[in-house]
């Protein structure tokens, strides 16, 4: 006696097995799509923090050289004019207090260090001003070759100052910016990408770029 076997519909099962590939191939694709934005949304992230902190050296390195030109104009001026005493001691004293803030290595993810840090420039920039100011009261002062020169460098790095921290502000709200945004807040709190502290001029010398006009026509 013969045995009969079921049929089997080898149609269907032809296109279970390629409804369940196309699903398969959808969902790979969809997680492909997916860890790439991801990808993409982190190195965004990294890099525009890289750029905040590259902007915050070349500030930093503006602020250095214009301190480093300051005991040459102290001494240029003790040597020049019966200058008051109190005023090259203010410039003498906040330079100092400028190389003894301490920058973390993170300094702008700090915003107390990164305060005291534009506090003490702020101070010394005000420092600077008033020196220069008092300056136009000595004819003689302003016509040696050596202060000239200093004049000239002094407002080269002050000009300088200004676009390097006009640049640092802009880079700081582009990285805010994207911690915000989606999809890079999804990512920023679960890998340390917090806001960072803006730029604010907390003091009118701060806000204020020293005037280097001696009446030499420049």
């Amino acid at each position: 006696m013969l045995r009969r076997f079921p049929l089997v519909d080898l149609s269907s099962r032809r296109g279970a097995l390629s409804t369940g590939c196309a699903i398969g191939v959808g969902l790979g694709l969809i997680l492909l799509v997916l860890g790439v934005v991801l990808m993409s949304t982190y190195n965004g992230l990294a890099t525009a923090k890289q750029d905040v902190n590259a902007k915050f050296a070349l500030l930093d390195s503006q602020y250095k050289r214009r301190a480093d030109l300051i005991p040459q104009l102290v001494e240029t001026v003790k040597g020049a004019a019966n200058y008051e005493k109190s005023t090259l001691e203010a410039v003498v004293n906040a330079r100092a207090s400028v190389g003894q803030v301490k920058l973390p290595a993170d300094v702008t993810s700090d915003p107390e260090a990164l305060k005291r840090y534009m506090d003490a420039q702020a101070q010394l920039g005000g420092a600077l001003s008033r020196l220069l100011v008092v300056a136009e009261q000595y004819p003689d002062l302003k016509a040696t070759q050596n202060f000239l020169s200093l004049q000239d460098q002094i407002e080269g790095t002050e000009n300088r100052i200004a676009v390097a921290r006009g640049d640092y502000v802009s880079s700081v709200q582009g990285y805010n910016t994207r911690t915000v945004k989606f999809p890079g807040r999804l990512l920023a709190g679960m890998f340390g990408f917090t806001p960072l502290p803006q730029l604010e001029s907390t003091t009118p010398a701060e806000r204020q770029v020293p005037k280097i006009d001696f009446g030499t026509g420049k």
